[in-house]
């Protein structure tokens, strides 16, 4: 536990876990200074081609991951439905990251969310199990017993009960897939940390910006990136139409999550500002908003 800095941030008493405002510092490599968000594209290349060029733009994954890092990596995993329905992050995006920590030095890489189907049919349909598990990475099902309650002290959510696992990890990658939400409009980034919620997570729905927001005060992933090979355009979160699936082979990275999701936003003809909880994650400053204040970076793959 103290080796993952976890007793250095939370304090576990009887009632709860209470944690510090850096439980993850967002990383500030020299290559990556220069730019807010980079946006690879590639017309018919490989999504594991689209994901490396993004991340050797900005100096590679050692800017990240160092040796003997144990590493979470979390992507959407919540359906059961095959890779080409989009309603799941690309196995292939997911795969290529696990490559990236080890080649790293990472120790090791563990992979796991929340599912809304049955998980065993999720993790396979979706293509991840078959992609990262020859790689080493380890893919676990949710253990109830590894949720713990934690002060949050946001807006809305003052506590909530949270994997434990991410905050024993030294470095936590956020890989969530761009596509509709009935409720929330889109989900990309700041709603992928439902996968780590325990309870009831229906609750939050009706104040779902203001919490998701809260959510991200102790969430601040070391990067994020932003899977747009395929994005879903309508009947989300679920889909399952062919037709609502647009392939646009699109791979958006960033250290500021209210930023990749106010960019991803742009790619379904919306602003940031359309979504509740892009709004109120700058609102509280945890990150920004106006694409006009960030230096994006546009790359060809």
């Amino acid at each position: 536990m103290d080796r993952r800095k976890f007793l250095k941030y939370a304090l576990v008493t009887g009632c709860g876990v209470v944690v510090g405002e850096n439980v993850f510092s967002l990383a500030k490599p020299d290559a990556a200074e220069k730019y807010d968000l980079v946006v690879a594209r590639g017309e018919g290349k490989s999504p594991e081609a689209i994901t490396k060029a993004a991340i050797d733009f900005v100096g590679g994954i050692r800017k990240f991951i160092s040796r003997g890092d144990v590493v979470i990596i979390k992507p959407n995993i919540g359906w059961d439905r095959l890779p080409e329905q989009a309603a799941n992050t690309n196995p292939e995006v997911v795969a290529t990251l696990v490559k990236l920590c080890f080649d790293a030095g990472a120790k090791k890489v563990r992979i796991f969310d929340r599912t809304v189907n049955d998980p065993r049919r999720c993790y396979k349909q979706s293509g991840i199990a078959d992609a990262v598990t020859p790689l080493g990475a380890e893919l676990s099902f949710i253990d109830d017993r590894r949720f713990v309650d934690m002060s949050i002290k946001g807006q809305v959510l003052k506590s909530w009960p949270l994997y434990r696992d991410v905050f024993e990890a030294d470095k936590i990658i956020n890989v969530p897939i761009a596509k509709h939400h009935g409720l929330a409009k889109l989900t990309m980034a700041m709603k992928n940390w439902m996968g780590i919620m325990g309870g009831e997570r229906g609750r939050i729905h009706q104040k779902i910006g203001e919490s998701l927001a809260d959510l991200c005060l102790v969430l601040k992933p070391t990067l994020t990136v932003l899977d747009a090979v395929r994005i879903l355009t309508a009947n989300g979160p679920q889909g399952g139409n062919p037709n609502d699936v647009k392939r646009i082979d699109t791979v958006v990275i960033g250290t500021d999550q209210v930023a990749v999701d106010s960019y991803g936003a742009t790619l379904f003809g919306m602003k940031g500002s359309d979504l509740s909880y892009v709004r109120a994650g700058a609102a509280i400053g945890i990150g920004t908003m106006d694409l006009s204040k960030l230096r994006i970076k546009n790359i060809s793959v």
